[in-house]
């Protein structure tokens, strides 16, 4: 038998949590960039609106990296080239964001 090696698990580990926060920031960034600019709310909305959107579009940028380290990570088991995976996880993290962001604000600015 073998040993494990658990300096190679505890990278991996750390590049999904590393990829799963940058994706969240980016998430974050965006949708606060849209609510600063978004003007006056309309008082009929809750009174709390914009924690929805702050809370659910950084998760929708959590899930595209961990899509995105699934894809990169996994690419030669998938049967992927390396560039078109990353290609393919660029393009479902905006997919995942643009539909974070409608989720988020759905009942507001998507009603």
């Amino acid at each position: 038998m073998t040993p494990k090696n658990d300096s190679t698990a505890q990278q991996n580990q750390g590049s999904l949590v590393k990829r799963m926060l940058v994706g969240a920031v980016i998430g974050l960034l965006l949708i606060s960039l849209f609510l600063i600019t978004a003007g006056e709310p309309n008082p009929e909305w809750p009174k709390l609106w914009r924690i929805k959107p702050l809370i659910i579009v950084p998760l929708a940028g959590a899930m595209g990296g961990l899509c995105n380290y699934f894809l990169v990570q996994f690419n030669s088991q998938l049967g992927l080239h390396k560039a078109v995976a990353v290609i393919v996880s660029v393009i479902i993290f905006i997919i995942g964001l643009w539909l974070g962001t409608v989720l988020g604000l759905d009942g507001t600015y998507w009603n």
